[in-house]
């Protein structure tokens, strides 16, 4: 039984040592320094020629959702820790994969966002990059009936592809 305690106190303390450091880590993969508390989000701006009015406002907020629930860290109004401001550059739709008797059996919407992060604690770790991603629906679909959908399926992957960048470090 004592065989049995000291291995748990040892296993405590070599997880202990593993996890504390300059870093805080989180499940999703996530490490911030120490000193990284808040973030802001500045609103998106649509400079596409395109595309719904709220396009801006819903990715901004997809944005700061993914921060405040996976990074585990406080939103702030304006210069926080971390910063994120862009704009929506780029929003079309194309017809995909042409099938007989139809102009086209599929269409897709892309969607490109240009991002500047800023680290206030680490100027090193500030960039800014395009982001692109798409998705494609049947061209039997009205595009009134399935944009929001497909909208919102874009962002969560823009969002998911920021969030690696900007904190996981890929």
């Amino acid at each position: 039984m004592r065989k049995w305690t000291i291995a748990l106190y040892v296993s405590l303390f070599v997880s202990f040592l593993l996890f504390s450091g300059c870093k805080i880590y989180s499940f999703t993969g996530a490490s911030l320094p120490a000193n990284v508390t808040n973030f802001s989000v500045e609103l998106f701006q649509n400079l596409a020629n395109n595309g719904p009015a709220s396009l801006g406002q819903v990715f901004t907020d997809r944005l700061k959702q993914k921060m405040q629930t996976e990074a585990n860290l406080r939103m702030v109004p304006a210069d926080g820790d971390l910063q994120f401001r862009g704009s929506i550059v780029g929003y079309t739709y194309t017809s995909e994969a042409p099938i007989a008797g139809a102009t086209s059996g599929l269409n897709k919407l892309t969607i490109s966002v240009r991002v500047e992060y800023i680290n206030t604690k680490d100027e090193k770790d500030t960039w800014a990059e395009n982001f692109t991603r798409f998705a494609q629906f049947s061209s039997s679909e009205d595009i009134l009936s399935v944009e929001n959908r497909v909208i919102e399926e874009i962002n969560r992957q823009l969002v998911d592809d920021i969030f690696q960048r900007a904190l996981v470090k890929w």
